[in-house]
């Protein structure tokens, strides 16, 4: 494989992860730092650091909206909820 199909695999691979995250609007960012260490904050500073890797300027709100499928205000509205007291806890232990 050439890595101009490895880096269209990986983009699809990408979109796909977006996709499942979009759908999974109940899996809440701090979910997801307790489980795997990230969540839809951290890709969109990835998205960020990649982009300037590239000699590309991205701003992290323009990269949250690519992540989140619309501004991360809009998304805080709608489906953010109160994290609970057992997962502050555990990511708060975690650090």
């Amino acid at each position: 494989m050439n890595k101009s199909e490895s880096d269209a695999i990986e983009a699809a691979v990408f979109r796909r992860l977006l996709a499942h995250l979009d759908s999974r609007k109940d899996v809440q960012n701090i979910d997801l730092m307790n489980l795997a260490g990230f969540c839809r904050n951290c890709l969109s500073k990835w998205y960020v650091a990649a982009a300037s890797e590239r000699g590309e300027t991205v701003d992290y709100e323009a990269a949250r909206e690519r992540v989140y499928g619309m501004p991360y205000s809009e998304w805080k509205e709608k489906y953010q909820g109160e994290a609970s007291a057992e997962a502050l806890a555990k990511f708060n232990a975690g650090k």
